[in-house]
């Protein structure tokens, strides 16, 4: 019997950037990708100390009850809304996430889905290999310049602000709205206005996404925040699915009351609503904005950081650099 205390990994992910752990800890780490029923994430966190888990991986009260020596959840991903951070801090179980260091390659993302679906990419490639290129006219695939047009970002965090930075190079005035304005050094340095909702979705001519998914801002775009927006606008959703509802976006651009949409995330992912896929006016891909080698390695590195800080181990050794509860350091 080992003396180690135990974490599991839910995933696989980068073995020598979790090779940091073995020293300390007995460490099982899936070999494959698949999700768990909640009645097995139960059983494998059951007699486990620490756990690295991912987005698909929903853990609250019931998942937790068998876990008595659980002491922290590590996410795989800046948002947790997977995580139940009240159970998790009712029983005194740290909770951490991976801030800052996927901004940058998600900004980058967020501007490749904008480009795709203004210039329809992902149709016209669809198009292509279909065979059609003989049948080229010259009124076809028109799409719309983005350079000079009004960007919009709902949810100006690091993300938001890296997504603002790119727009200078396009000349873009860039609009935002947030919980509250930034201070005005931000502003500046980010060339942006703090503007209320209504009216960011009414001069937008591309709006993009970058909220977190909390009760409060589920199906913060529906049918009425839709009605408000350009018929010639574009929306771009990098945060999370159930921000916003996908049957009425879907209705919106079926009957081209929006031009056009680029998604990473879906409500109920990873089902899509129907709908969607019948459009040639958005762009889909399958929740990857932070799928870069560096960055998923950085993000493995910081969940890594925080199990071993809460061991007392590593440069942050006493204080996970990214915990979500620190409340429960002090029980």
């Amino acid at each position: 019997m080992t003396s180690k205390p135990r974490v599991w990994i839910s995933r696989p992910t980068f073995p020598e950037v979790i090779a940091r752990l073995e020293p300390h800890f007995e460490v099982t780490a899936e070999a494959e990708e698949r999700r768990f029923s909640p009645a097995e994430l139960a059983a494998k966190l059951a007699g486990q100390d620490a756990a690295v888990v991912g987005l698909k991986d929903r853990i609250g009260a019931a998942e937790i009850a068998g876990a008595h020596r659980l002491r922290i959840v590590a996410n795989l991903g800046v948002g947790y809304d997977n995580l139940d951070l009240d159970a998790l801090s009712g029983a005194g179980i740290a909770a951490s996430n991976t801030a800052d260091v996927l901004n940058e390659s998600v900004a980058d993302y967020a501007w490749a889905l904008l480009l795709g679906a203004a210039r329809r990419m992902t149709a016209a490639e669809r198009w292509l290999r279909a065979g059609q290129w003989h049948a080229t006219e010259f009124k076809a695939w028109l799409g719309a310049d983005v350079r000079g047009r009004i960007l919009g970002i709902l949810g100006m965090g690091r993300i938001g602000q890296a997504i603002a930075h790119r727009a200078v190079g396009f000349g873009m005035p860039v609009l935002y709205h947030n919980r509250s304005p930034l201070p005005e050094a931000t502003e500046r340095a980010c060339h942006a206005r703090f503007v209320d909702k209504a009216q960011l979705l009414r001069e937008s001519d591309f709006l993009v996404l970058v909220l977190p998914l909390t009760p409060q801002t589920r199906h913060a775009i529906g049918a009425p925040e839709l009605a408000l927006m350009k018929p010639t606008a574009m929306l771009v959703n990098v945060a999370r699915g159930g921000i916003v509802d996908d049957r009425a976006l879907a209705a919106a651009l079926r009957e081209r009351r929006l031009a056009g949409a680029a998604l990473d995330v879906f409500e109920g992912e990873p089902a899509l609503y129907p709908g969607l896929l019948e459009l040639d006016n958005v762009v889909l891909s399958p929740h990857i904005a932070s799928a870069t080698t560096e960055t998923r390695r950085a993000m493995t590195s910081v969940a890594v950081d925080n199990v071993l800080a809460l061991f007392g181990h590593g440069p942050h050794a006493g204080r996970p650099p990214t915990i979500l509860n620190p409340s429960v350091l002090d029980k």
